[in-house]
């Protein structure tokens, strides 16, 4: 497996081919959440959100893959079998390399966007197309009174503020639930 051909079967839109290269690590992965007491489900899953968290920063302009995929999986994989085993503490933070401490915090920030999304999916579908229609298509007010048949855009305005809150409600609820 070459990291550059995978990169740039990356760039050039064809993930699918590059998952299917990356799956070839799997076993890899799968040995080390065994060794450290998990399940083969755990590993499945354990390396499905690693190659989650890998897409989400290969979309960004700005990340550089500064080792192999080997080593930034099973590094990202390591955090998140330790967090799903709630065994990160701030001194294991403190003992990481900036590499390491980048992947930690990839992970955590892929926790929080799972929140975020569950949030919005406990939402009423109401919310969740008017928050659609702001956020996604970028509509005005003026647009969503309309397609929602509200009265004015002061009531848009004012249900976006509900759903909202509503959703940062919900966030906090699940957020609580899991620590």
């Amino acid at each position: 497996m070459n990291d550059k051909h995978i990169l740039e079967l990356f760039r050039t839109g064809q993930r699918e081919q590059a998952f299917c290269k990356l799956y070839s690590l799997y076993p890899k992965i799968e040995a080390l959440i065994l060794s450290k007491g998990g399940q083969k489900q755990d590993a499945s899953d354990v390396f499905q959100e690693a190659l989650i968290i890998l897409n989400r920063n290969l979309e960004k302009s700005d990340f550089k893959l500064t080792s192999s995929f080997y080593t930034y999986l099973y590094s990202v994989s390591r955090f998140i079998w330790k967090d799903t085993q709630n065994k990160i503490t701030k001194d294991s933070l403190q003992n990481l390399n900036a590499l390491e401490l980048e992947q930690a915090q990839s992970v955590l920030e892929e926790q929080k966007y799972q929140r975020a999304e569950r949030a919005f999916l406990e939402l009423g579908e109401r919310c969740q197309q008017l928050l659609q229609l702001f956020y996604n298509k970028a509509m005005s007010f003026k647009d969503i009174a309309h397609v929602m048949q509200f009265k004015s855009e002061k009531i848009a305005k004012n249900q976006k503020y509900k759903c909202l809150t509503k959703a940062k409600d919900i966030y906090k609820t699940n957020q609580s639930l899991q620590s």
